[in-house]
């Protein structure tokens, strides 16, 4: 059975937390029971069911949050955070 697709904010919403220099602020589930987007207290808060290991939580995250953009993944770049569940991406809209 497929797993269902994960609601996500609208495109607009996650924009409107991105700042001047095109960053944008992540709280980071890895493990987590359901892949979710959501919006969180000025931040975007992702749930990744892809462990912490060998970045495919890093990787998993991207394309969440690219997803929820409707960009390619190859928009954005991991600025900060790589180790950590707070993270820094910068989008290339």
């Amino acid at each position: 059975m497929a797993r269902p697709r994960p609601d996500h904010p609208a495109p607009d919403a996650i924009r409107a937390l991105i700042d001047d220099q095109g960053r944008l602020a992540l709280r980071v589930t890895p493990g987590a029971r359901t892949e979710a987007v959501e919006l969180g207290d000025g931040r975007l808060v992702v749930k990744v069911r892809a462990k912490a290991e060998d970045g495919k939580a890093n990787a998993a995250v991207l394309a969440l949050v690219a997803d929820a953009l409707g960009l390619a993944t190859s928009r954005l770049q991991m600025l900060r955070g790589a180790t950590g569940r707070d993270k820094l991406i910068a989008v290339e809209l």
